[in-house]
């Protein structure tokens, strides 16, 4: 296990030192190229000479200046390469950094061609001049079609993972919904069968075995889930859930505070609800964990506050949670950050959102990750953006 972490760890950063170094090598050749014919070009119209040539001092600034470019170009989507490499497996990496190193490759070896004047020739129809431009045109176009390629093909890389991700998570919260159904099935079989329990439960009582009296009610608790229905929001799958998140929450030490009242009708389907709720409080659970450490300590345990119900014809579902993220909120770069971390469940919650014609908004104020989300009711026609 220790020697497959090892190795993982290492295709990681040979994957990341390829990808910046492809995008670095291809977007020198691209900005050296078009420099050169910018520069050929001023000395044939501005300066009159017939056969422009650049000398080695112009070589040397130019290999420079474009290898600064480059490096500026690459520097300055770090934070879009920094996502795309965030969380990824081992395999994704393996998968990546193939198709990178052939490119790479037959850059190379185009440039070494290159080198060795396997360039644009006319014959001598057109002469040393164009024959200069056609082929820094040529090589700019070779480079800048494979820095086009290698960005495709890396962002659409992150692009399916994503979409993988949403996917598998999509079919865990079918589970998890058939799940509660079954629980609630479970809990109509109870009440139905009531009186013969009663009956039992009687009998145990009056022969006082005890005991047996104990593992009877705590079967039928089981087979039921009677605290499921503590919540009492008005949806039977958002009241097991809030169960389950709230358990979950207590076990790990977090103060859970929750009012929700489902409407009805409401128009959002019950497996919507299951999305959105599921998706928001795992999130929640998650940023309190890894926000109680030391300065938990200080400012008291984390907690979740979550509240929904109706407001002008609108379900409005908000919540608040403790987060170790600080709050830089002149850049955005704390809500980035934390979206970034979280990024597929709040994905999954904005398309059910968008599904519905709502709005979402998320902020991070004073280390305190707020969402909310507005649904218009069935029967309501609401201008979401002027609302919000």
């Amino acid at each position: 296990m220790r020697f497959k972490r090892q190795a993982e760890k290492t295709v990681r950063v040979v994957s990341i030192l390829v990808t910046v170094l492809t995008l670095i090598w291809l977007a020198y050749f691209f900005s050296e190229s078009l420099i050169s014919c910018l520069l050929l070009v001023w000395k044939h119209t501005a300066e009159r000479v017939d056969i422009p040539v650049l000398g080695s001092a112009e070589d040397g600034l130019l290999v420079w200046g474009s290898l600064g470019i480059a490096i500026m170009t690459v520097c300055g989507m770090r934070k879009r390469l920094k996502a795309v490499f965030r969380g990824k497996s081992g395999k994704w990496y393996a998968v990546l950094i193939l198709p990178l190193l052939v490119v790479a490759t037959v850059t190379y070896a185009a440039n070494w061609g290159a080198s060795y004047g396997i360039l644009y020739r006319s014959g001598g129809n057109l002469g040393l001049y164009y024959d200069q431009i056609f082929s820094y045109v040529g090589w700019g176009v070779l480079s800048g079609l494979s820095l086009f390629a290698v960005g495709l093909y890396v962002f659409g890389m992150d692009r399916i993972y994503m979409e993988q991700k949403k996917a598998e998570q999509c079919h865990a919260q079918i589970a998890v919904y058939q799940m509660l159904e079954e629980q609630y099935r479970q809990s109509e079989r109870l009440r139905h069968d009531l009186k013969n329990h009663v009956v039992a439960l009687s009998g145990l009582w009056e022969d006082q075995e005890w005991e047996k009296l104990g593992v009877y009610l705590k079967k039928m608790e089981n087979s039921a889930g009677l605290g499921a229905y503590e919540e009492a929001t008005g949806s039977r799958v958002v009241d097991v859930l809030l169960y389950q998140k709230r358990k979950t929450a207590e076990a790990k030490g977090i103060v859970w505070e929750c009012d929700v009242r489902i409407p009805k009708p409401c128009g959002i389907s019950e497996f919507d609800l299951c999305v959105l709720f599921g998706n928001i409080l795992d999130n929640a659970v998650e940023a309190c964990e890894k926000s109680g450490g030391r300065e938990a300590e200080q400012k008291g345990r984390p907690y979740i506050h979550v509240r929904a119900g109706t407001v002008k014809k609108c379900f409005l579902l908000e919540a608040a949670n403790s987060t170790a993220v600080a709050d830089r909120s002149k850049g955005g770069h704390a809500e980035t950050e934390y979206i970034q971390e979280r990024g597929i469940g709040l994905l999954n919650v904005g398309d059910v959102v968008e599904r519905y014609d709502g709005a979402m908004h998320t902020e991070i104020q004073e280390e305190v990750f707020t969402i909310s989300v507005l649904i218009p009711l069935e029967g309501a026609a609401h201008d979401m953006k002027r609302v919000v």
